[in-house]
């Protein structure tokens, strides 16, 4: 992994894109102080995953759902298997 100054990657971004591509991720900082990360993506998968990762609103559903299975309110691996069968069963409208 590579730390590159913002000023510097904003200079030669093409070689910094270059350089993720085929070292790895590069932490970009401004006054020393990590700010931003160019990372490379393998395929369309991998990209994203990692957009996904960073999403706001998925982070939200998932924080909702892990406080409603500590509440108690979650469902049993038999039970989401279950709905999940009926759902895919139900012919679309």
């Amino acid at each position: 992994m590579k730390i590159a100054p913002l000023a510097d990657v904003k200079a030669q971004l093409s070689a910094y894109v270059e350089q993720a591509q085929t070292e790895g991720p590069i932490v970009i900082t401004r006054n020393g102080k990590a700010v931003a990360v160019l990372i490379a993506p393998t395929d369309d998968e991998d990209l994203e995953n990692l957009l996904l990762a960073r999403s706001p609103r998925l982070q939200a559903i998932l924080t909702q759902s892990r406080q409603s299975i500590q509440a108690g309110k979650g469902l049993t691996a038999d039970a989401f298997w279950n709905a999940v069968k009926d759902h895919s069963e139900k012919p679309e409208s």
